[in-house]
């Protein structure tokens, strides 16, 4: 059981980090002229950095030689980092296309799309209120598309990329600082090599903007690795049904930002499907929450003595009689 000033802290370092990846919106629009392509092979140079710097200071290693000891893990870590580049890709393009909308919309629906997957992937059992919860979730891609006149492609390849980065980041099973690391290292290469390029090319915005565009440049690596650091501080202090519904704090920021800050259109179709997507959400929180309420309760029943169920049997027989 962790202390109340635990909790607070992990609470705290919770709200950092789902509100820093809810407020990144705000930051990803400083970085142009950059391309999204030119800021995303940043982000992996200067991730790797940072994150390896952070591993240097807190002298954490040993799982670098055993991850290289394991091809298969490797592999898993290798599909991570090719899932994450896209997610980070779509991401960036979307924000500064002027598509935050859609975007905050792709991890609104992200649990819905990892518990279908989960169905389809895993042949894990749904309750009635998770297959209500997909199927109010489907209906409102319906909607969207008719609304949009195509797919919400945006939302749906964030959704799905995420939620395929969060299934094999399950199946490696390692702390986020390492996993990020591992997923950086391979990607270092090719990013470099495209910087690189961009530079033999004259395409190149880093040092071409002034020393303030190539910091910001420089930055992606903080952006991405701080508030990992945060989750990771929240992860172990908080209940895992606390940490689900902070995750939806970054959506809701996001959505606000599309709305009121880069005035995004919001016709009625669009507020239609939105709204279909928060019953599901809704419908999905509300169900994992009696679940946990009634797991505790047993938990609770099952901890108690003989004689303490015999006694409380008891009690009950005598408040009914």
């Amino acid at each position: 059981m962790k202390s109340k000033s635990e909790q607070r802290i992990g609470l705290l370092n919770g709200f950092a980090a789902y509100g820093a990846w809810g407020l990144v919106p705000l930051f990803w629009p400083l970085l142009k002229p950059a391309a999204a392509s030119e800021i995303l092979a940043h982000r992996m140079v200067w991730s790797l950095g940072v994150v390896g710097v952070a591993l240097l200071v807190i002298r954490r290693w040993a799982w670098a030689g055993e991850l290289i000891r394991q091809p298969r893990k490797l592999g898993l870590i290798t599909v991570a980092a090719a899932v994450i580049t896209v997610n980070w890709g779509v991401y960036i393009w979307a924000v500064n296309a002027g598509h935050v909308v859609e975007a905050s919309l792709g991890y609104f629906i992200n649990p819905l799309v990892t518990i279908a997957m989960g169905v389809l992937l895993l042949k894990e059992r749904l309750r009635p209120a998770q297959w209500a919860a997909v199927g109010i979730a489907f209906a409102a891609v319906v909607v969207l598309t008719i609304g949009y006149g195509q797919l919400p492609w945006i939302s749906l390849l964030l959704a799905f990329s995420f939620a395929t980065y969060g299934l094999v980041k399950k199946k490696v099973n390692l702390g986020g600082l390492e996993s990020l690391a591992a997923e950086t290292a391979i990607q270092f290469l090719p990013a470099l090599g495209f910087l690189l390029w961009l530079g033999s090319q004259g395409e190149a915005t880093f040092g071409a903007e002034g020393a303030g565009h190539a910091a910001l440049l420089a930055a992606t690596g903080i952006v991405t690795a701080a508030p990992l650091v945060c989750f990771g501080a929240a992860a172990i202090r908080v209940p895992l049904s606390t940490l689900g519904l902070l995750q939806y704090l970054a959506p809701v920021f996001q959505f606000l930002l599309g709305i009121l800050y880069f005035h995004e259109a919001m016709p009625p179709e669009r507020w239609a499907g939105f709204s279909l997507v928060w019953l599901a959400l809704a419908t999905l929180t509300w169900d994992a929450l009696r679940t946990a309420r009634r797991t505790r309760t047993q938990a609770e029943a099952l901890r108690r003595t003989p004689s303490q169920r015999t006694a409380d049997s008891a009690a009950a027989r005598e408040q009914t009689a």
